[in-house]
């Protein structure tokens, strides 16, 4: 089962209130990564129309105050307001609510001829007791569902997006690379830190509250760790000092 928290150890300067960068491991890149997987439907719910850029929020809210009646009958909302994931990854830490639209909630209906082994009508609807385009006749039988099977996450047996047993260094601004000595010394020379008394190491855990606020940061920050980890005033010095 996929975890709930992963710890994150990040590396401070804390003359300069920034968070240089983090040492990860596989969980927290495999949730970084999988912030590009979610539709603009789910990334807007997720973090309200208040907090969205320019005028994506309003076209959310749009349909979400849509009557039904105006939708095409084989429309709906949901699958808009809240729509699913286009691939399915096990194993992702689960750092931001579920709400999407259940698959086993979706149900699917055939003519009761398709149940025949010598008649095969090739059509189905989510609403009971749509006539059957092939007969005319009431397609109210219902179709079992098969979820998708992760072949990939089968085979490796650990599922997710990066390979474990590595550590990876996210920068403030969410860049990832494997981690070493060379990239960290790199980094530090980067960020012009002179005074190494004022590093500190914090390790922090990350929770559902803090998803939400690293997937907020990355679209409004380019000091997302200092944004999540030390608050607000501090990214943006930040982020007026690069």
């Amino acid at each position: 089962m996929a975890a709930t928290k992963v710890s994150l150890k990040l590396l401070i300067d804390a003359k300069a209130h920034k968070v240089l960068f983090a040492e990860a491991g596989k969980d927290f890149v495999d949730f970084l990564f999988n912030l590009l997987s979610l539709p603009v439907g789910t990334v807007i719910r997720l973090l309200t129309n208040e907090t969205m850029v320019g005028s994506i929020g309003n076209l959310y809210k749009s349909i979400e105050n849509l009557n039904e009646d105006y939708m095409q009958p084989n429309q709906n909302k949901d699958l808009l307001l809240k729509p699913n994931p286009p691939t399915s990854v096990s194993n992702v830490p689960l750092l931001l609510p579920d709400d999407r639209v259940s698959s086993a909630a979706t149900k699917f209906y055939t003519c009761q001829y398709n149940s025949l082994d010598y008649c095969y009508h090739r059509c189905v609807t989510n609403k009971a007791g749509t006539n059957c385009p092939s007969c005319c006749c009431s397609m109210s039988t219902e179709l079992p569902f098969v979820g998708p099977v992760n072949k990939n996450a089968t085979s490796t047996g650990e599922g997710g997006y990066v390979r474990g047993l590595v550590t990876y260094m996210v920068t403030d601004d969410l860049s990832v690379t494997p981690m070493s000595m060379i990239s960290g010394i790199s980094m530090l020379n980067k960020c012009n830190v002179m005074e190494f008394d004022a590093l500190q190491e914090k390790v922090v855990e990350i929770g559902m509250d803090e998803g939400l606020k690293l997937l907020k940061g990355s679209l409004k920050s380019k000091a997302v760790l200092t944004y999540v980890f030390l608050g607000k005033e501090e990214a943006k010095e930040a982020d007026g000092a690069s």
